[in-house]
């Protein structure tokens, strides 16, 4: 089983920046992020999981949402086996549980919607005070 674990959620103030990570666990998790595409999600309270931003398994080709371009930076060290968001001049509305998703498609593209995604984290929560 594999686990998808992200850190550096927490509480700022707006205009701050924090960068969250992701990484795996579990057998095969050599695999899981090094080559695949991830995107990460947000959830606030009493609203829908949203899209935020993605990366390619080749990381070539990023995608993000509108309200965060600009102020939200997703990479990744295949090395590493983690991808980040850099997460730069937060406000109010950022606050969110953030998540970490990956498709098991080697090289695949970046992805936008959570339909056919293989591996979850739980979240981390960013909070953002104004």
């Amino acid at each position: 089983q594999v686990q998808l674990v992200e850190s550096g959620g927490g509480l700022v103030q707006a205009g701050d920046s924090l960068r969250l990570s992701c990484t795996a666990s579990g057998r095969a998790s050599g695999r899981t992020l090094n080559m695949y595409p991830v995107t990460w999600f947000r959830q606030a309270p009493g609203k829908e999981r949203q899209f935020v931003a993605g990366i390619s398994g080749d990381d070539i080709n990023t995608t993000y949402e509108d309200s965060v371009k600009g102020r939200f930076i997703i990479s990744r060290d295949n090395a590493k086996n983690m991808v980040f968001l850099q997460m730069n001049n937060l406000k109010p509305e950022d606050t969110a549980v953030y998540y970490c998703a990956a498709q098991r498609r080697l090289w695949g593209g970046a992805f936008r919607s959570d339909a056919g995604v293989d591996y979850w984290g739980k979240g981390t929560l960013v909070t953002v005070a104004s």
